[in-house]
């Protein structure tokens, strides 16, 4: 909603915009009803005038916080009101429950001479769902169509309301005649078959959604948990988000399985261990051995890589010992990541002696040992560390020649090094050159340009990161605010391909 509330800074006289974006940015930072009041009040002092912009921005504020009846007394007192501040207004009412609500200030907003827009049909769509109001559900839906408001939200909406209303036969053929999907429309319709018993069929567009390259969410995942039987259908899902570095999502999952292999295991172990939280891979390891589950050679890189982030010298030993018992010191995989844990451990990744744990790199190469993605990740923040570009860049080229480029912890260790080197364009190119992003990528790139001192990026980011669905927390925050000095505000322009997005806040 906020994406379109661009143009109502214009219609009143409204404060430079880097101001009212700050405020914008408070407000959806504050976590607590109070914390927007206290914003409302610095707003009031500071500005001549609210503006819509920023009073559409406090609506849905305080609508976060259930806080409805002062939502509702700031709509009351705006001079002018958006399509934006009617829609606000509406999902404010729609997430309490107060259906009926929402359908009066819709016919208020028509009766006022104001046209709605595809976020207000969305939101009424979805009051129609859950008041099961199929008549204006339907109507809604004509004036989509003949107001040419189709776009992937909008279409997913309908399919969710005709799921809702009990015809998934509709819903099927809106899901059908879109001109693309997203992982929300996928979603809409996955949960649909499985709500009206269509287990079979909730399955096979699963596959189709993960073989055409998106990453299910919480809701698809519970959603195929109810007609996913199979252990090896769970696993792979275990699997996925461990990989792609959603360590909770991978966690919630592996909980709820009624029976866990090896490879689950190691997955949650692995992915634990990429990122940072050694400590929890090392206890789930423990718990796989009381469970006396099958160990692989993949368990012990995993495991290996956890004692390596928590300086663990003991396990580290212990498991070599294990290694040599059971003749596994040939395997390729295991041999490198000893290496590297020794290498950490004698002291070569503090500060002066990162270039040891290069050299060890450079070791493992010229014997044909091929690193795995936790040793990249380890040598690039050496590199970052000592400031050694042409290091970093000579294990980016050696990246480049692999798969590995797509994974997000070495994605992400590759734009902190070219950071930290103050280069901040190759930084960028790593950064829209991964296939996906997840928290730690955005809270590197966003950090890294504030920490260069570009300020403006910075801010454009963390829009961004907050558009993604990432929630900024306060160091990101702070760092951002930090990098504007006293808050000393200065006039900048939004251009670009990656600041048009953000200009129509």
């Amino acid at each position: 909603m906020e994406q379109e509330a661009g143009g109502d800074s214009a219609e009143t006289a409204a404060p430079p915009l880097p101001k009212v974006e700050a405020l914008a940015s408070w407000l959806r930072s504050c976590s607590t009803a109070d914390g927007v009041r206290r914003v409302h009040a610095v707003a009031v002092r500071s500005l001549d005038s609210l503006g819509t912009f920023v009073a559409n921005n406090l609506i849905t504020a305080y609508a976060k916080f259930h806080e409805v009846s002062d939502a509702r007394k700031m709509f009351d007192e705006m001079p002018e009101r958006s399509v934006v501040s009617w829609t606000a207004m509406m999902n404010g009412y729609l997430k309490l429950g107060h259906y009926t609500e929402v359908v009066r200030l819709f016919f208020d907003m028509v009766g006022s001479g104001m046209q709605g827009n595809s976020l207000t049909f969305v939101c009424l769509l979805k009051s129609c769902s859950e008041h099961r109001d199929a008549k204006l559900g339907q109507q809604v839906h004509c004036c989509i169509v003949k107001g040419g408001w189709s776009n992937v939200i909008v279409d997913s909406a309908v399919a969710h309301f005709y799921a809702q209303c009990g015809d998934v036969a509709s819903a099927s053929r809106i899901f059908d005649e879109m001109a693309y999907h997203d992982v929300i429309s996928w979603t809409t319709m996955i949960t649909a078959y499985v709500q009206h018993g269509h287990g079979d069929q909730a399955l096979r567009m699963f596959s189709a959604m993960v073989s055409e390259g998106f990453h299910p969410n919480e809701f698809t995942v519970c959603s195929v948990l109810k007609v996913c039987a199979e252990e090896k259908a769970v696993s792979a899902l275990v699997t996925m988000y461990a990989r792609c570095g959603e360590v909770f999502d991978a966690q919630t999952v592996f909980d709820l399985m009624p029976r866990r292999n090896t490879i689950t295991w190691t997955s949650m172990i692995s992915g634990y261990a990429q990122s940072g939280q050694g400590e929890e891979a090392i206890l789930l390891f423990r718990k796989m051995k009381m469970c006396r589950v099958f160990v692989n050679n993949l368990t012990i890189v995993g495991l290996l890589s956890a004692c390596s982030s928590v300086q663990s010298l003991y396990l580290g030993k212990e498991l070599h010992a294990q290694i040599i018992k059971n003749s596994m010191e040939d395997n390729l995989q295991i041999g490198s990541t000893l290496v590297w844990f020794y290498s950490m451990i004698s002291g070569y990744n503090n500060l002066g002696q990162n270039i040891e744990a290069l050299k060890s790199l450079d070791d493992m190469l010229w014997d044909g040992v091929k690193p795995n993605t936790y040793t990249y990740s380890s040598a690039l923040k050496a590199c970052a560390k000592l400031e050694a570009l042409q290091y970093g860049r000579k294990i980016h080229g050696f990246v480049n020649k692999t798969q590995d480029l797509s994974n997000v912890f070495v994605g992400s260790s590759l734009i902190d090094m070219y950071m930290r080197c103050g280069k901040v364009d190759e930084a960028q190119r790593v950064f829209d050159a991964m296939p996906e992003h997840n928290l730690v990528t955005w809270k590197v790139i966003v950090t890294g340009f504030a920490q260069n001192g570009l300020c403006e990026e910075a801010l454009k980011y963390m829009y961004l990161m907050q558009q993604e669905g990432h929630e900024v927390d306060d160091f990101v925050l702070s760092t951002v605010l930090t990098s504007y000095g006293d808050l000393r505000w200065k006039p900048f322009s939004f251009s670009g391909s990656v600041t048009g997005s953000v200009s129509a806040r």
